[in-house]
């Protein structure tokens, strides 16, 4: 991984005019990507990737409603990806931005599809980490067993073992320092000292209740992408995207479809493994496209 890019802070009112919202600007005069995290992440989730595009793209990295330096919502039945959905495009034009390829994580692909479906224009192309329009109970399961579960922990590295335990199918290979990284990403530190995740317990609500991420057949959605280019990375031992449905999603598209398998990963790569970086690389070349296209 290289170093870390330096990026601007941007905070913004969200899509229903309740709540602050905040996401990270890497400046560049290249096209404009926008990066979307899973469930229980926030925008430093991408600090690897970032370090790959930087100086090549604009990325926009936002942390959704509830997670990282975004206001928590009063009203936890708004935490859904419709919503977050609504929340990116009010990100877009408060940036004046018309155009974006988009890369979303787990949750963030489920609202990056949204997107799509809804704002087709606002959209060059579609990265998809490890989601796709079925989503396995067994990978479900497992989310919902810990989401909600934000500590608080005493230190660092209790709160890395905390990361350790939850992740660790996803990602087997992690060293400690590794996890300790990943930890001071995912968390933050309270002004008692003690340490927390950081985001809003209360984002497991709609999860317990079999709403936001329980999306039981999202295949009418996908039917709306056609033609849109579409690149999926998935974890080769997912246990949300099955092998089945990637091969699917490719069979069912009439546009640009490519996948990329990443070895040795669960649900969900990183996307700063060689391979995912250099399928997205390459996927962005090709299909990332101007931030403020010309209008006939």
């Amino acid at each position: 991984m290289g170093k870390t890019m330096p990026f601007g802070d941007h905070f913004y009112r969200s899509s229903d005019g309740e709540l602050t919202l905040y996401a990270r600007d890497y400046a560049s005069s290249g096209p404009a990507v926008l990066l979307m995290h899973g469930l229980t992440r926030n925008s430093a989730d991408f600090e690897g990737l970032a370090s790959a595009l930087g100086g090549q793209y604009r990325l926009i990295v936002p942390d959704q409603r509830g997670r990282g330096r975004s206001q928590w919502d009063a009203d936890p039945a708004r935490y859904r990806p419709d919503i977050y959905a609504q929340d990116m495009l009010a990100l877009l034009d408060s940036l004046q931005i018309d155009r974006v390829a988009a890369i979303g994580t787990s949750m963030g692909g489920i609202i990056a599809m949204l997107m799509a479906a809804t704002q087709r224009e606002r959209l060059s192309a579609l990265v998809l980490n490890d989601v796709g329009p079925e989503v396995s109970a067994e990978g479900l399961s497992r989310i919902s067993s810990y989401v909600g579960e934000t500590g608080p922990f005493a230190s660092w590295a209790e709160a890395a073992d905390a990361c350790r335990r939850q992740n660790a199918v996803a990602l087997p290979d992690y060293s400690d320092a590794q996890w300790l990284r990943f930890a001071q990403r995912l968390c933050t530190q309270r002004p008692d000292g003690t340490i927390a995740f950081a985001y809003d317990p209360a984002i497991a609500k709609p999860l317990a209740n079999g709403e936001s991420t329980d999306a039981p057949d999202l295949w009418p959605l996908w039917s709306a992408l056609d033609a849109l280019p579409i690149l999926t990375v998935r974890g080769a031992s997912s246990d949300i995207l099955s092998a089945e449905t990637a091969r699917r999603m490719g069979a069912e598209h009439s546009g640009p479809f490519e996948l990329a398998e990443i070895a040795g990963r669960g649900h969900a790569p990183m996307l700063d493994e060689p391979a995912a970086t250099r399928a997205i690389t390459g996927f962005l070349k090709k299909y990332a496209q101007s931030a403020h296209p010309a209008h006939a």
